[in-house]
């Protein structure tokens, strides 16, 4: 029997997702939140101790947003659970007033996000450029190796070659089947023969003892007072901007590799929300998580909800009944998964002698630096925003060369035409105030802009200042040619730049 029998109509009328009555899509999407519930345990734990904070607390926020972005997200078959970049933002709070306030700056952080996305700052993400994404996602790539160098460091020799052994598996097995992900096929096969052949490696038990009961919802123990507010506000705002930011990023990645558009808008929004629950439930918050999405959607081959839904039940459910079996997965078997799927993210046709000898400096310069500053201060967002704004300059200093200007006198030397050419903004405009013979010209000056656009207010005042200078040597400017948005904008600001 399918899991949704219905009828034509009622699909048209959207009461049931085509999907639904799909057993492949049923099998694909249940593994593939079986194994992303897997690999979600470690890093939860990894990344409580990053805040200071008890296991359980990092566990329970992977399960409620994972459970609650499955429903109210943009982007369907995205990871969103307890992440190393929300621990460091909060890390701080929690050492200087304890969990109290951290789960007060989650939940305020929540609203925040609901408010930015109602806000439309979604959109923002269209300022982002190829060469950031191309970064953001190799620097993604990098961190998520360099997380798992910790556990090949220092660690008993049997690591090593469990290590390989799920690192072949994961290559090979596919060619054999892929009814079944091959990283869960690795993770069962590596717990067997360590407890089999009794092979003393680190574990999962290892990093923290899970939860046996679920979590219970409530409001945190703090006054609720202006001082209280004043204290958890910039931590609240940080965490905000952090989430959204790494959320956003990694929708548009799986945008990309699923060729789906999805709402960012609802995603922010989503996020938001998810965070208010996590809070309410005494969790630590998070964001969508880069690794786990990969696991779930290039790896596994996940494209619905149900997947992410999944992953947050079958991490409680294995948290709380089969934690003892849980507790004895070799971390081996967790790193070789989390070290292929470095492998996967990486994007190494952007680093191809090939593409390296065709791509603008411009834009490699942006991919490195944004790689740098994501690697150096494991934040995202500020790789992010540092790259686009390099990127940024790199534009508007190249748009700048295009505008040129050239004169052309009349035959009877009473007139100069001066053609003025290319985008004129704060970068261009200023650098052609010198390019007017103002002590040699003719009376009548005419300045042609057919074949240009004024952007912004530093083009109006350079065009006030090269009138002004000929009219100090009496002589008159005529300006011709603006397109409608220019004239607009000139007519508007013309003369008021200046004070009197």
């Amino acid at each position: 029997m399918s899991p949704c029998v219905v009828s034509p109509a009622a699909r048209l009328r959207g009461l049931c997702p085509d999907w639904l009555d799909n057993p492949k899509v049923w099998r694909t999407e249940v593994l593939a939140g079986l194994v992303v519930a897997l690999a979600l345990i470690p890093e939860a734990i990894s990344f409580s101790i990053i805040a200071g904070v008890d296991p359980a607390v990092g566990l329970f926020a992977s399960f409620t947003m994972a459970v609650v972005i499955s429903i109210v997200g943009g982007r369907r078959a995205m990871i969103s659970a307890a992440t190393g970049a929300v621990a460091l933002v909060i890390a701080p709070l929690n050492r200087e007033h304890g969990l109290s306030y951290l789960i007060a700056t989650v939940i305020l952080a929540g609203v925040v996000q609901v408010v930015l996305g109602a806000l439309g700052v979604a959109k923002l993400m269209r300022f982002v450029p190829r060469s950031v994404m191309v970064g953001f996602v190799n620097a993604l790539a990098i961190l998520i190796f360099m997380a798992q160098v910790p556990e090949m460091h220092d660690v008993p020799w049997g690591v090593y070659p469990l290590i390989i052994g799920g690192l072949a598996l994961m290559v090979f097995f596919p060619k054999i089947t892929t009814v079944i992900p091959a990283p869960l096929v690795s993770i069962v096969i590596l717990t067997a023969i360590t407890l089999a052949a009794g092979i003393a490696v680190p574990t999962v038990g290892d990093k923290g003892e899970l939860p046996s009961s679920l979590p219970v919802p409530g409001l945190p123990d703090v006054p609720f007072t202006a001082n209280t507010l004043t204290t958890i506000a910039p931590y609240a705002l940080a965490m905000a901007l952090v989430g959204l930011m790494e959320s956003l990023m990694t929708a548009k990645l799986v945008d990309d590799i699923t060729d789906t558009h999805s709402s960012k808008t609802r995603e922010s929004i989503g996020q938001g929300i998810a965070n208010i629950v996590t809070g309410l439930f005494g969790g630590m918050g998070g964001c969508a998580m880069i690794g786990q999405t990969m696991i779930n959607v290039k790896v596994s081959g996940a494209r619905t909800r149900l997947s992410t839904f999944l992953a947050g039940v079958f991490l409680m459910m294995l948290c709380v009944v089969f934690g003892p079996v849980v507790s004895d997965i070799p971390m081996a078997a967790l790193v070789a998964v989390m070290v292929m799927v470095s492998f996967a993210t990486f994007d190494w046709h952007s680093i191809a002698p090939k593409t390296l000898r065709r791509m603008p400096a411009g834009e490699i310069a942006v991919m490195v630096i944004t790689v740098i500053c994501v690697v150096a201060t494991h934040n995202l967002a500020i790789g992010v925003v540092v790259g686009s704004i390099t990127a940024m300059v790199i534009f508007a200093k190249r748009v700048a060369h295009l505008a040129d200007v050239t004169a052309i006198t009349d035959p009877d030397g009473t007139t100069v035409v001066y053609s003025v050419t290319g985008e004129l903004f704060f970068a261009s405009s200023n650098d052609i105030v010198g390019r007017f013979d103002y002590a040699t010209d003719p009376d009548e000056v005419v300045i042609d802009l057919s074949a240009a656009h004024i952007w912004d207010a530093s083009s109006v005042a350079a065009l006030d200042a090269i009138e002004t200078k000929y009219a100090q040597r009496g002589k008159r400017v005529q300006i011709i040619g603006l397109n409608d948005p220019s004239a607009e904008l000139h007519c508007k600001l013309t003369g008021e730049l200046t004070s009197h």
